[in-house]
Parts: structure tokens; sequence; C-alpha cells
């Protein structure tokens, strides 16, 4: 079960603390069994800072904590605040990353169920699609949908999500998908063959829509299953 530690304390002197973590990674670098560390300041009191560390165990988190640096570098802190910090150990219950749901969601209603319309809900209005298949690198969302109602036309695809990783504002996807071609797409008429391959996919979030959008997608292996080009 994923846990997280929150130390809580009290200093003036933010900037030190905030070097100090970065002394912590980098001496720590292949020993320490964290897998995520963030530091945040109290807008309403600036001398109250919050740091929050996730480990993929409570077992995992004694066993970093039982190493010399994490240990050298805790003391140098506490010389630092005012007062000892205290601790808050949380066993994670749930951990929604939103990012990826609403990826999650334009897979399943927009390439899944072929609702190229659905993109409208799930997309800021300055929505822009980056993908050298499209006649622009720089699709709006009106062009983006438009090219890609062909594209679920064409061949109804059925997209697998492979893997998601959310980093920041950023989720990469890596996919996979099957499909037919059953109209015509760029002036190829429907030849009725399966086709299938490999994606992948950076999506940048805002406000729980998709901002921006970069694709990447083996077509050359496409126009080979359908006979375009030869292998």
């Amino acid at each position: 079960m994923t846990f997280v530690q929150i130390i809580d304390c009290k200093t003036d002197r933010v900037d030190e603390v905030n070097r100090l973590l970065d002394n912590w990674v980098e001496a720590t670098q292949g020993k320490r069994t964290a897998t995520h560390a963030l530091m945040g300041r109290d807008r309403s009191d600036s001398s109250h800072v919050l740091e929050i560390v996730e480990f993929p165990s409570y077992e995992e988190a004694m066993e970093n904590s039982r190493l010399p640096e994490t240990d050298r570098i805790f003391r140098e802190m506490v010389a630092l605040c005012d007062g000892e910090p205290t601790f808050t150990d949380l066993d994670v219950v749930r951990d929604e990353q939103l990012n990826k749901l609403i990826v999650q969601r334009f897979v399943d209603e927009v390439i899944n169920q072929g609702n190229v319309d659905a993109a409208d809900a799930l997309c800021t209005g300055d929505y822009r699609e980056h993908d050298p298949s499209l006649s622009t690198y720089d699709a709006d969302l009106a062009t983006a949908k438009a090219e890609n109602r062909e594209i679920m036309e064409a061949f109804q695809p059925t997209c697998t999500i492979e893997s998601l990783v959310a980093d920041g504002d950023l989720v990469c996807m890596r996919m996979t998908f099957k499909g037919r071609h059953v109209a015509a797409y760029k002036d190829i008429q429907a030849t009725n063959r399966d086709v299938s391959g490999t994606g992948h996919a950076t999506f940048r979030c805002k406000g729980g829509k998709i901002a921006e959008s970069w694709w990447n997608v083996d077509d050359l292996g496409l126009m080979r299953q359908l006979g375009v080009v030869e292998a």
C-alpha cells in the first residue's frame, strides 16, 4: 500500500530548507526508496512549510529513514526550523490522477465510441493537435475533429491503453489499436482489410480538460497493411 509522510515545520529560512531537499535527493541517489517528494509553503503564513514524501509502502519508508544520509539531512533541517517538525503518516486509500482520467475518457468516448463531438466537452476551446498524419501539424479543435471523423468512419478503431504516465500537466499514453478499413481514407477506397498498430500520444491538460496533444502512430505500417506501400 502506498505510504505518504507529511513533515510540518515552521521556519524563516525556507530557501535553505529547499536546498536541503536538493541535497537529500542527490545524497540518496541509488539508495532511497522514496518515489515522489514535494515542498509547499502556506500562502497565509510564509514561515509554515510542508514537505510531502511518497513511498511504495510503510516498510520502504522505514528503510529510507534508516539511511545515514536521511538522518543527517533531517538533523540539518531541524536546525533550520523553529521547534521540532511534526510528522503525519498516511496509508493511501485512494489515489486518482485526474489528468489521466480525462485522457481515459477521451480515448473511450472519442475513439472507441466513435463520438468525435465528445471532444467539445473534453478539450479546451483553444485546443491544438499535433499529428503528422493531419493536414497541418497545428490543428485547432474544428480541424482535428473533421479529420479525425474521417479516420473514425474509415477504420472504426478500438484503442487499448497499454500504459498512462502523468507528470504535472502532461499525460503520456502508450497504445495499441485495431480496426477494419470500411470507408475511404485519404482517397484510398475501402479495402475491408483488418488493420492494427501501435502508437504514443502526449496530452497537456488544463483546468480538467485537454489543451494540447501530440500523436505518433505507425502510419507506414498502416499503409503497408492497406497494400498501398510494399513491405
